[in-house]
């Protein structure tokens, strides 16, 4: 048991997804999405109604912020922050210098894990023949541990790391609230929502035997 937890926390994959703050906001919200709902509707002291209106709202309000966030906030923030420590920030650093963009980069990250071989027969490829800074190329044919920019890869970090606080503390909640009323009408529940609390407040409350 001991050992196949000390497996998994060494795992490799598993340590990249740690060290990822999208990783970690985006299985954070999908858990979300599943998990609150789903406590939700297992509540017997909430009306069918009720308990329906609100875990659809809250599905949505989660699923509608990871998308917000996977889609606006995370290239904002990485394609963007790298432009700017290129141009702006580390304008003076040579290493900024030797990459285009964000993804280009990424993709030189996964090539230093490769064999030089491996490294070799990619650089082939009619896709990336025209790739990379002269100086770059050389470094992945012919140096067995090529250079892995530790200034790039921190400011690429610390981007992330802004995105998912900025961005899930006040850009995903204001999106998520834009369509989620709409949504809950269109699919009729709000009416529905209305309507049974409606039916609550007009519900007799319930005896108390004084004689017990």
């Amino acid at each position: 048991m001991l050992s196949a937890i000390t497996n998994t926390i060494a795992n490799q994959h598993l340590a990249n997804i740690a060290l990822n703050p999208i990783a970690q906001v985006s299985i954070e919200t999908t858990l979300k999405a599943i998990g609150r709902p789903a406590a939700i509707l297992v509540d017997k002291d909430i009306s069918p109604d009720t308990k329906q209106y609100a875990a659809s709202k809250e599905f949505l309000y989660q699923a509608t912020c990871l998308l917000t966030f996977l889609g606006i906030i995370v290239p904002l923030f990485r394609k963007g922050g790298f432009q700017l420590a290129k141009k702006v920030l580390f304008k003076d650093k040579p290493e900024f210098q030797k990459f285009e963009n964000v993804k280009e980069f990424e993709h030189y990250m996964k090539l230093t894990k490769k064999s030089i071989e491996d490294r070799r027969l990619t650089l082939q490829k009619e896709k990336v023949k025209d790739k990379y800074h002269p100086d770059v190329r050389k470094d992945l044919e012919t140096n067995e541990n090529p250079e892995t920019y530790p200034l790039i890869v921190s400011t690429i970090g610390v981007f992330n790391l802004m995105g998912s606080v900025l961005g899930l503390a006040v850009l995903a909640p204001q999106v998520s609230h834009m369509f989620i009323h709409p949504a809950l009408r269109l699919l009729g529940l709000e009416e529905k929502n209305k309507k049974g609390t409606e039916e609550q407040k007009t519900a007799p409350a319930a005896k108390i035997d004084t004689k017990a």
